[in-house]
């Protein structure tokens, strides 16, 4: 029995999972949550994840969050933009409010929960070629990506639905090449998104780390959000699935959480979360985590 203990401690220690929580009751609350749910990450939105005007801070809500995340080894947390920024966007309008967004989420990241990370979907193309796109989406964040920041900025691997930009490593990674401060900037890979994308994580999940690595480069993968997928292998749909729920299956999850070049980043559930789910799924991953 002691040994038992031993190993889940361990366990405990070396994974970080947690699942995405609502910021509506504050950090503190949180930060609770994540606890009763067993969790030691946790992603939240900046503000409405439909865009409005980032929420007051209290400095005392947060200072007790920062006591819990220290007190109970909690790993980084993940801050996720809303999704009506379009950074690849050169439409005056969008540009200017994207930039106005993600400019205020930074400064208040820095000043409130620095050093960890915030995330971002690289956006649409629409009317614009590829490469005029990624072109928008290098100006946009060379506008906001300063050398002295702590958050580092991730950009997330997409579905390709539409004319929607980052689905491929390539598309990535001809982004982040042209970052005035790539030290501050890498990837969280969506495990959903990718399989919808054409990447089989299933069966060839060591060749697709392998072109990640060749393309990007694994020091550039910061978070995995654990996800399986509605929609079946190529769909370009994006589309969230409870764990060994969908066309994935628990099977490549486990081969996912455990793989030598994942295991020791920080996962987050962006699943499902109907009657409790994130609770069984948190405690599903421990369970087969090796």
């Amino acid at each position: 029995m002691e040994e038992e203990e031993t190993e889940t401690a361990k366990n405990d220690y070396s994974l970080k999972i947690g699942c995405h929580l609502s910021c509506a009751r504050g950090y503190t609350a949180m930060a609770q949550e994540a606890l009763a749910l067993g969790a030691n990450v946790f992603q939240f939105f900046s503000r409405n994840p439909r865009g409005s005007k980032a929420k007051s801070v209290s400095e005392s809500d947060v200072k007790s969050l920062i006591h819990i995340l220290k007190e109970n080894n909690f790993g980084k947390l993940l801050i996720h933009a809303p999704y009506t920024l379009n950074v690849c966007s050169n439409d005056p309008s969008i540009k200017e409010i994207t930039h106005k967004i993600i400019s205020e989420d930074l400064q208040i990241l820095e000043k409130y929960l620095p050093g960890n990370m915030y995330n971002v979907h690289p956006g649409y193309r629409r009317e614009q070629t590829l490469s005029e796109a990624i072109n928008s989406a290098v100006e946009m964040l060379n506008s906001s990506i300063t050398s002295s920041q702590s958050i580092t900025f991730l950009l997330e691997t997409m579905s390709g639905k539409g004319t929607e930009v980052g689905s491929t490593f390539e598309e990535l990674r001809a982004i982040i090449s042209e970052i005035n401060y790539p030290q501050n900037v890498g990837v969280c890979l969506d495990t959903c998104h990718v399989f919808a994308a054409g990447y089989d994580i299933i069966s060839k999940l060591d060749s697709v780390l392998d072109e990640f690595d060749r393309v990007i480069g694994l020091s550039k993968l910061f978070a995995i959000h654990l996800n399986d997928s509605l929609m079946p292998f190529g769909s370009h749909k994006d589309r969230h699935a409870p764990l060994g729920k969908g066309f994935i299956g628990i099977d490549a999850i486990e081969r996912i959480i455990n793989h030598r070049a994942l295991r020791n980043l920080p996962f987050y559930l962006e699943t499902p979360d109907n009657e409790g789910v994130h609770a069984k799924e948190i405690k599903l991953i421990k369970s087969l985590y090796q």
